[in-house]
């Protein structure tokens, strides 16, 4: 392997997903010298394989579902089908266009952008290309691959993973979804939206299950209602092929057959074989292990992503990037609040949160030191319009802030912003109370919602 020690590297960064660019972009604007490695294309699974592609897909089904119930608009259209091959040319004009612009901010920051397989070679180097590249600190940025079980083989064929459903050249005519999570829910909420005959399997009490309770029955009965069928409680056994399809058997004995089975139950980070473990970082179960600032056990090593056990998401990705290339420059940094972190399933209707759970708030504070209230968005103006169905709930410690944002409906990952500021700056009911919601929006929900924790509802019952 040949040693390049011409340059030494303030930053190395192994892996261009949203965690590794946003520590190269913030690195390199407060002045480290900085060097991004990627083996496929910069942006990472955010950008070409998750959030990106699939919220494309759900707003297709979502113009889907509207121009087959727009009579009830009085706007008479006729709906003639799913073309799947102008489905996918429109999700790639926007990732095209996403990464187009993020190349181009790489470029501008003078970032030295190496497309390649790296290895860590050192706890100061990474390995690429045959070259060495060598840094005073290195960010391992490897992300995340979905997984599956132990005997159930993804062929791309039948048996798929979301990576081969981003890219289907169809619309099945049924599918089964094995995973009531993020992933499995969003691509169920697609797929009926394009036509599908669909069926969630999962095998805990509740569809999205880290989510509080309430808004997981809310998602369940709008499922039930748009035809969505699903079993819950009952975990995987076995699938084998039929004829023409899959056949999926549960722990029970219970069958379920469909024209493809996506398997969504999680994503496993990327670690094998790149040295991790030969250069003396700490992982368990393939994650790589980090303090609250993210570093590692080695010094000069620090890691971040999907790759260490935090919340999977690319927002995150990029506040803990932040934090490294700020900690690194000098800056002083705090850890990320993961509770405080929004989180979106934009599935039909959305399920947004942040904060604690009502039963996480309980266990945190005592059960009798927590209040909830709903509000309902039947009783909101622009919902009504919208004709989405739903509620929002609040939970509080006793007389102290408000700990816990729960939103169900179309829409509603885009009010998570001032629900976050509620929980991060430990606001009080009545001080969001006094705060004048424009009327008609959904955003005034939140508003009365408040206004009904402060003891004053406006439209709703006392």
């Amino acid at each position: 392997m040949a040693n390049d020690a011409s340059t030494v590297f303030d930053l190395v960064i192994l892996g261009g997903g949203s965690g590794g660019y946003a520590a190269a972009l913030r690195g390199a604007q407060l002045g480290l010298d900085v060097a991004l490695i990627e083996k496929n294309k910069l942006g990472g699974t955010c950008l070409h394989n998750g959030c990106i592609p699939t919220k494309a897909l759900l707003h297709a089904g979502e113009v889907a579902d509207q121009s087959r119930e727009s009579e009830q608009f009085g706007v008479k259209t006729s709906f003639e089908g799913v073309d799947m091959a102008g489905v996918h040319k429109y999700k790639d004009e926007v990732i095209a266009g996403l990464y187009k612009g993020l190349q181009g901010l790489v470029a501008s920051r003078k970032i030295t952008y190496i497309e390649g397989e790296g290895r860590l070679s050192s706890p100061t180097s990474v390995d690429v290309n045959g070259q060495r590249v060598q840094g005073r600190h290195v960010l391992l940025a490897t992300g995340s691959v979905p997984k599956t079980l132990p005997g159930l083989e993804i062929d791309g064929n039948r048996i798929i993973s979301s990576d081969h459903a981003l890219t289907l050249d169809r619309v099945p005519k049924s599918a089964i979804v094995l995973g009531g999570g993020v992933i499995g829910v969003e691509f169920a909420s697609a797929w009926k939206s394009f036509g599908s005959e669909v069926t969630v399997i999962e095998g805990l009490k509740h569809l999205v299950p880290v989510e509080d309770e309430n808004s997981s029955k809310l998602l369940e009965r709008a499922f039930r209602k748009r035809g969505i069928k699903f079993n819950l409680g009952t975990f995987f056994q076995k699938a084998e092929y039929t004829q023409d399809g899959v056949k999926v058997t549960l722990a029970d004995g219970k069958e379920f057959e469909a024209e493809v089975l996506l398997v969504a139950i999680g994503r496993g980070p990327v670690s094998q074989g790149l040295g991790y473990e030969e250069n003396g970082v700490a992982t368990d179960r393939g994650f790589v292990l980090v303090d609250e600032y993210m570093r590692t056990n080695v010094p000069t090593i620090s890691a971040v992503g999907d790759l260490v056990p935090t919340l999977q998401l690319a927002h995150v990705g990029f506040a803990e990037g932040i934090l490294v290339a700020e900690r690194l420059a000098g800056l002083k940094t705090l850890p990320v609040d993961y509770d405080g972190v929004p989180r979106v399933t934009y599935c039909h209707p959305e399920v947004a949160s942040v904060g604690l759970t009502e039963a996480k708030a309980k266990e945190v504070y005592g059960a009798d030191k927590v209040v909830s209230i709903k509000f309902p968005l039947g009783g909101n103006g622009k919902s009504r319009i919208l004709k989405t169905a739903g509620e929002i709930k609040l939970v509080q410690v006793k007389d102290g802030a408000v700990v816990g944002v729960h939103m169900v409906g179309d829409r509603m990952g885009e009010q998570v912003g001032e629900a976050q500021l509620i929980y991060n700056w430990e606001a009080l009911p009545a001080e969001v109370a006094q705060l004048i919601h424009a009327h008609p929006t959904q955003n005034e929900a939140l508003g009365e919602a408040h206004l009904a924790l402060a003891g004053k509802p406006l439209h709703m019952h006392d």
